[in-house]
Order: C-alpha cells, then sequence, then structure tokens
C-alpha cells in the first residue's frame, strides 16, 4: 500500500463513527496487577494495532474484550452503549469474535468440519455435508483464503493456511469486531503474508473493524490504521501509522527495556 493511499484510507476511517470505546479498564489477579488505566478507542472498518512487551496486558485486554473475563474497573461502549460481558458466548453474540494464537481448530477434522464445529448444518437426522463443503468453498474463496481442499485434515496444512481458515470461520459469523491474538506469531515471510493478505482484503471490505496483537512493527505499519503502546498496563502510545514508523516503536520498547534494567540495578 503506498504513503498516500494509507493517509486516504486513514482520513475515510477517522471520519467514520466509533463502534468501540474503552474507559479507564483495569485488571488485577490478586496482588499482580495487569492492566492499570486502559482508553482505547476503535471505529468501523479500522484496523488497530496493539503492541507492547510481553507481560505489558495486550492479552489480557483481549480476554477481556471477547467476555472471557471481566475487568477489575472500568467500563467498555459497545456502539454508544455501556456493556457487561457475562462470557465469551456473550460477547460474541454482540459481534465480538476472537482468534488466540491456538487456533481452537481440531487437526483430526477437515477445514470444512472446523469451519461448521458447534454450529453444522442440519436436516433431522442427518448432518449436511455436501452443503457445509460448498459454503466453506465459497466462504474460503470469497477471502481469497487457499487451501487445497476443504475436505483436507487441518493438520496437513501450513501454520498460515491453518490460521487462515481460523480466521475465515470467525469472519464467517460476521461478527462487528475481530481481534487477533498474534496472528502471525513463529511464522516465515511466507506464512506470514497470507495472514496480511487477508487482513488487507478484510480492511478493503471494511465490514469489520478488527485489533491485531503483534510484535514485528513493519508488518503493523503495513497493514494497521493506527497503533496502540501499552506499557505498565495501559496506552502510552496512540497514532495513526502514517505519523509513526518501526523505528519510532522500537526505540520506545528500547528505552523501556532499559528504564527497567535501570530500575533493577538500582533495587539490586
Amino acid at each position: 500500500m503506498t504513503q498516500t493511499t494509507r493517509q486516504g484510507r486513514v482520513e475515510a476511517v477517522a471520519a467514520g463513527e466509533e463502534i468501540l470505546r474503552c474507559e479507564h479498564i483495569a485488571k488485577s489477579y490478586g496482588a499482580v496487577t495487569a492492566l492499570t488505566d486502559v482508553n482505547l478507542r476503535l471505529r468501523r472498518g479500522e484496523v488497530l494495532g496493539l503492541i507492547g512487551d510481553n507481560g505489558a496486558g495486550k492479552s489480557t485486554l483481549l480476554k477481556i474484550l471477547c467476555g472471557f473475563q471481566p475487568p477489575t474497573s472500568g467500563r467498555i461502549i459497545l456502539e454508544g452503549r455501556e456493556v457487561t460481558f457475562k462470557s465469551v458466548d456473550h460477547a460474541r453474540s454482540l459481534g465480538i469474535d476472537a482468534v488466540y494464537q491456538d487456533l481452537a481448530l481440531i487437526n483430526q477434522l477437515t477445514v470444512f468440519q472446523n469451519m461448521f464445529l458447534n454450529r453444522e448444518k442440519v436436516r433431522w437426522p442427518l448432518v449436511r455435508n455436501r452443503l457445509m463443503r460448498q459454503q466453506a468453498r465459497e466462504h474460503l474463496d470469497e477471502m481469497g483464503v487457499k487451501v487445497p481442499s476443504v475436505n483436507a485434515p487441518v493438520a496437513m496444512l501450513s501454520g498460515g493456511q491453518r490460521q487462515a481458515v481460523a480466521v475465515a470461520r470467525s469472519v464467517f459469523s460476521d461478527p462487528k469486531i475481530l481481534l487477533l491474538d498474534e496472528p502471525l506469531a513463529a511464522m516465515g515471510v511466507k506464512e506470514g503474508a497470507i495472514i496480511l493478505d487477508l487482513i488487507t482484503r478484510l480492511k478493503r471490505e471494511g465490514n469489520v473493524s478488527i485489533i491485531m496483537i503483534a510484535h514485528n512493527y513493519a508488518q503493523v505499519i503495513e497493514v494497521c490504521d493506527r497503533i496502540n503502546l501499552i506499557q505498565d498496563g495501559q496506552i502510552t502510545l496512540d497514532k495513526t501509522t502514517s505519523e509513526t514508523s518501526a523505528d519510532e516503536l522500537t526505540d520506545l520498547v528500547v528505552d523501556e527495556y532499559r528504564r527497567a534494567l535501570h530500575e533493577r540495578q538500582h533495587s539490586a
């Protein structure tokens, strides 16, 4: 994507309405504080990159947003209304779905069976396998996800293909917001390109807003409209991708390492 194209899209997204807002979200586990004061916003059709050191609270925030665990304090406002998620299913019913590093795919099942897992098409007493194969193939083709066959066991796919199937399955449920926890983790350039292309396609269609956790800043800048940096349990940077660079983001995280090292040395 060229700088001019990216800038034009950023301006378009900035003009869109807000779909999600987090206000003063905090999360503690006994004496351990994972989040202290997170304020986050997401617009319709926007792709937001969430970066930060290991243990900064990124995954904790996504677990709160998908209903896996409640915040200790703070508010979540979805489409202008304050919500309290009771469970993952409740958050999903309101339009928020998540894809985690472990994917939650069953390797022994086929691609189409994973696509319809827990929502199989049934005409009692028969499972409609032919219809599910057809719809899975059509959906994957529409999203540009290439797999050898929808009848192939997921275990036979590459890491990038498995991650793409997991994302496609979530998109198949027509979410308003998709949360991606390290979708590019442990992938090579070729594998990662499959997911980057898929995110770019979803962004171009503009039907779903995305929050993506990632560590590769160049990849974040390539596909995201805006970037948030979490440090010490709160958002310390909120910039559009046109306003920052991989070098700036790297410097910010390196400075954090240096401060932490300095504090450890002086407290030893």
